[in-house]
């Protein structure tokens, strides 16, 4: 009987970086051991691997059909079941890697890494996985590696092709859920602008969904991400039919242009409880490192945004944005943003005119802005950067105004020539110290790692849409919030009718939803209508030391908490019927001094309680309503965390 293969990743690790001869024969002897025939090693399955980063972390196990030369790939945790048996696999012009595969050789080594975030939720950031790549070849010699990476909070997989292969004319990876798995999916929009619904992983209609897609499985919450995307590749989505659990990635091209050697993005499964889930940055771990040599310039902050608060006439004035200014310079609000309008000239700026800048109002608003401590942000199409030209107009004129930062709208794709742009402006923003904020955009994906002056993007059904329900409010900081900061907007206070939460809920979206760039999008009347929410918003960062998730349940309640410095502030929204929160107080031992904001039965309501931590809180909370808090360490007299 065979039996596991001895694991020498431990013994490697301890051989001394400096090659000596006790060394080399260490190397030997593990390669040795790790190629030779399956019988001969002492306890493993032919054709079956593991890697796990620790003991009640996820576990992958990759196996190697001996009849058909399929791989396929199983997560679990604590032997309970994530994903189930799957299978993994890319085909090209020339070589169909996704069956008639045979083992080569195995290798392994540790992902140790230690690297400041610009925004998120928590700046910085500790990354230890465990890493087997295998080795893979056809009959005819075409050759593949996997790898496979496992953390404490997940899983992930990619591709590495050499050259010669061709296009890649799809993948045949895919995820199987157990059929019956609660299921939180997003209807696959190229603006990844969705509503999340329930289902059961094979309820679930058939169509394509958002790759961001969370399930409740025995093993754990799993959340289906990417990491890693660029323009050598194409964007997915996950294409499902109704009466199964298998969700196959879908790219968006139907060929994928390749020029030489490939190696495709991680396919990530982020699993663990909730809060193991909400608190994760794999997708960030797994991006390459940044490529900003010196990010001092990229600061994040809260955003007093107009379109919102004036609309399309709000952009067009000079006027009514030192207004704004005005306001955001009283609150200490870092940040004015200025939609669309501020750049037209009849609808088309013509860039061929010399004088073409010199029309435009915003170097004067950028010089009061300036003189008060507040930044703009500007919005801009997509289709005015898609050229070198364009570009080359633009982007140096902005960065000589001293316009902080650019919000770039309508891409609405995820084509690999779309990604080729993205990596185009990325470089492009970064050298002209511009931070960016992308609309009509793709998620994330870890490239707020890579590129750090990528503050903050939409990908979401956010404030600006008349049909959100309140469970999709609740399920966003499981789901799109989970992979990267989102541009939600929150702060909406005066469409009271067109949103489906109370102020207090809306208030408490503020931390609840994390942005680098938080964009508020009230008016300064309906702030001033409500002290106690601008007060708290006068209060609030932008930058997170740490996260916490304090109390949730997918498409029902969500209860975040946010650490800057020696206070933490806590955001909480809920769905359903008006009834007393519990949520408990895990900030730490001691004695803490809780100020919460919620609503009241005319209007928002401020009140003090006194607890130990790991203590309920008890917040009333009305129908699909929520409160907002802040939490500082209690002594004899203090009767305020607010500064």
């Amino acid at each position: 009987m065979a039996v596991p293969a001895i694991r020498l990743v431990p013994v490697l690790r301890a051989v001394p970086v400096r090659r000596t001869a006790v060394a080399a024969l260490c190397a030997g002897l593990a390669a040795a051991l790790l190629t030779t025939a399956p019988a001969a090693r002492a306890g493993q399955r032919p054709h079956a691997w593991t890697v796990s980063e620790a003991a009640h972390a996820p576990r992958a196990r990759i196996v190697l059909d001996d009849t058909t030369g399929a791989l396929s790939l199983t997560v679990t945790r604590d032997g309970r079941t994530v994903i189930e048996p799957s299978p993994v696999g890319i085909v090209t012009e020339q070589a169909d890697l996704s069956q008639g595969l045979r083992f080569l050789h195995r290798t392994d080594r540790t992902v140790h890494e230690h690297y400041r975030a610009k925004s998120g939720k928590r700046l910085d950031r500790r990354v230890h996985m465990d890493e087997t790549r295998l080795s893979f070849a056809t009959a005819a010699g075409a050759r593949l590696d996997l790898v496979v990476r496992a953390s404490a909070d997940g899983v992930a997989y990619r591709y590495v092709l050499p050259t010669g292969y061709g296009d890649v004319l799809g993948e045949t990876s895919a995820f199987d859920l157990p059929p019956d798995a609660d299921a939180w999916l997003s209807t696959y929009r190229v603006d990844n602008e969705g509503q999340f619904n329930q289902y059961t992983a094979a309820t679930a209609p058939t169509g394509a969904y958002s790759d961001q897609a969370l399930f409740a499985t025995p093993g754990g919450y799993t959340l289906l991400a990417e990491s890693d995307l660029t323009g050598a590749y194409s964007g997915a989505r996950l294409a499902h039919t109704q009466g199964t659990g298998t969700y196959r990635v879908q790219l968006a091209d139907d060929r994928v242009r390749t020029d030489g050697a490939l190696t495709t993005p991680w396919r990530a499964m982020i699993t663990g409880d909730l809060g193991t889930v909400t608190r994760s940055t794999l997708i960030d771990d797994l991006a390459p490192a940044s490529k900003v040599r010196d990010p001092s310039w990229i600061r994040p902050g809260t955003v007093l945004w107009t379109w919102l608060a004036g609309g399309r006439a709000a952009g067009q004035s000079l006027d009514a944005q030192k207004a704004y200014v005005d306001y955001a310079a009283a609150h200490h609000w870092p940040y004015e943003a200025v939609d669309s309008g501020w750049y037209f000239k009849k609808d088309e700026w013509d860039v061929t005119d010399p004088d073409w800048a010199t029309d435009s109002w915003m170097p004067q608003l950028v010089d009061y802005a300036r003189a008060k401590g507040v930044g703009i942000i500007v919005w801009i199409h997509q289709r005015d950067l898609d050229t070198p030209e364009e570009r080359a107009q633009w982007l140096p004129t902005l960065e000589r105004w001293g316009v902080k930062g650019v919000k770039i709208d309508f891409m609405n794709s995820e084509a690999q020539s779309m990604f080729q742009w993205y990596d185009t402006v990325l470089a492009e923003t970064a050298a002209h110290h511009l931070m960016v904020d992308f609309h009509g955009a793709t998620l994330p994906k870890g490239i707020q790692r890579t590129w750090p002056q990528v503050m903050t993007m939409e990908a979401v059904g956010g404030e600006e849409k008349r049909t959100n329900t309140a469970a999709h409010l609740t399920t966003l900081p499981f789901t799109r919030n989970v992979i990267g900061s989102m541009d939600f907007t929150p702060g909406g206070f005066q469409r009271a009718g067109l949103r489906p939460d109370s102020d207090a809920a809306e208030l408490g979206l503020t931390v609840a939803y994390e942005s680098g760039l938080q964009m508020l999008a009230g008016t300064p009347d309906s702030y001033d209508q409500r002290p106690l929410a601008r007060d708290f918003l006068d209060q609030e960062p932008a930058a997170w030391d740490d996260t916490r998730l304090l109390a949730g349940s997918p498409g029902q309640e969500a209860v975040l908490a946010r650490r800057s410095g020696d206070r933490w502030f806590l955001g909480g929204v809920y769905a359903g019927a008006a009834h007393t929160a519990e949520v408990p107080l895990t900030l730490g031992a001691g004695r803490w001094l809780v100020q919460t904001v919620g609503d009241g039965a005319d209007g928002l309501v401020q009140d003090r309680h006194v607890l130990r931590g790991g203590e309920e809180l008890n917040v009333d909370v009305a129908a699909n309503g929520g409160f907002a808090a802040i939490a500082c360490r209690w002594r004899p007299g203090v009767t305020t965390c607010y500064r």
